[in-house]
């Protein structure tokens, strides 16, 4: 989380309380004058005491509890692998229900973007786009080309992902 800016007291809470491996956070002052909350000291900045301190390095992780049973502790049944004993389970038909919904909110996310996708590739007319008003000057027209064409791949990006998500759900 090198270097990264969070405007607003509701980002410092998240970073300040959320699972964060860190355990120094630094507030400083960006060239606007904007605070800047980062794990590295650049320049004058103000140590924030979060409360969170890492453990040792050399501290040792300790094992999970067994629920007691036959079994060893080390190596745990593979129901017990799978879900823990006091995790709600879900019934099939639920299941189901919320898959179907699943898809379907996926489904209208994949049209939108299906037509956005025409919509772009209509307007980039195979990389000639019509010259608009503004653009007298050719390198706003190429920054525009640009711009679509990685709009284009992006959506394409999109579409992709969501195909793949969908093919995911059981």
């Amino acid at each position: 989380m090198t270097n990264i800016v969070f405007h607003g007291a509701v980002a410092m809470f998240a970073l300040l309380f959320g699972a964060s491996a860190q355990a120094q956070i630094y507030r400083c002052l960006d060239a606007n004058g904007r605070p800047l909350y980062t794990d590295t000291k650049v320049g004058k900045c103000q140590l924030i005491d979060t409360g969170y301190s890492s453990p040792p390095a050399s501290a040792p992780i300790p094992a999970p509890r067994s629920s007691g049973g036959s079994g060893s502790a080390s190596s745990p049944s593979p129901a017990a692998a799978s879900a823990p004993s006091g995790f709600p389970r879900v019934d099939n038909v639920v299941q189901r229900a919320r898959d179907q919904e699943r898809r379907d909110i996926l489904g209208d996310e994949l049209r939108i973007e299906e037509r956005k996708l025409a919509d772009l590739r209509k307007e980039f007319n195979n990389g000639e786009p019509e010259r608009q008003g503004n653009e007298r000057n050719y390198a706003k027209y190429q920054a525009r080309v640009a711009s679509l064409r990685d709009e284009i791949n992006r959506t394409e990006r999109n579409i992709e992902a969501l195909r793949r998500e969908i093919g995911n759900i059981r």
